[in-house]
């Protein structure tokens, strides 16, 4: 992982004009995407179960959460001094250009690796928990974890990640999400690790 230091240089100079592909073509966000792809993977596929996978998550998703961690406004522990520290280099026009990159990129597949738990999950995802405690996942993420605008993609990030970020939403570390803190609450440990073994197995 490279140092902040060492990433500080990337997002100083001047923005050049959009060409006509668009932001993400910006000399400034290619920068960034060659930084992001540290963690992230090439092309923003992940192969590593502490890092999202960034290939094909929705634009306006992506623009909100790298928002939120300039604005210190995200803060899960293990990934806050780093995100905090890359963000706040980052203007609005370059935040918009890596969404752009991003939701543009061809997803990993996803993988299945449990298929009694990821059965649980789909169903809970298809469905909800019980009269309406917990809604179904695609009222808001799509029939295919595929995300829809401000919903993300949930379809083929690792299930580690998951996991870990429904446990944040049940905490002041993730500042907004209203809708997922409502559901996070009513979802226990297991169910929570059913639903992630789903959507990485989409």
């Amino acid at each position: 992982m490279l140092s902040l230091v060492a990433c500080a240089a990337w997002a100083q100079n001047p923005a050049s004009t959009p060409s006509p592909a668009g932001k993400s073509e910006l000399p400034a966000v290619q920068r960034a995407v060659h930084v992001c792809a540290s963690c992230h993977g090439d092309f923003g596929r992940s192969t590593h179960k502490l890092y999202p996978a960034l290939a094909g998550q929705t634009r306006d998703y992506m623009i909100r959460q790298m928002k939120d961690f300039r604005d210190q406004a995200r803060a899960e522990t293990d990934i806050q001094a780093y995100m905090w520290g890359i963000s706040a280099l980052l203007t609005d026009e370059q935040i918009e250009g890596l969404a752009d990159y991003y939701a543009a990129q061809t997803p990993l597949p996803g993988k299945s690796r449990n298929a009694k738990l990821e059965a649980e999950g789909k169903q809970i995802f298809e469905q909800g928990v019980g009269d309406h405690t917990v809604r179904a996942c695609t009222s808001c993420h799509g029939t295919n974890a595929q995300g829809d605008g401000a919903a993300p993609r949930l379809a083929g990030l690792h299930a580690e990640y998951v996991f870990r970020q429904l446990q944040a939403f049940k905490t002041p570390l993730r500042r907004h999400g209203n809708v997922m803190k409502s559901e996070a609450q009513a979802l226990n440990d297991a169910q929570m690790k059913a639903l992630a073994a789903y959507v990485m197995s989409r």
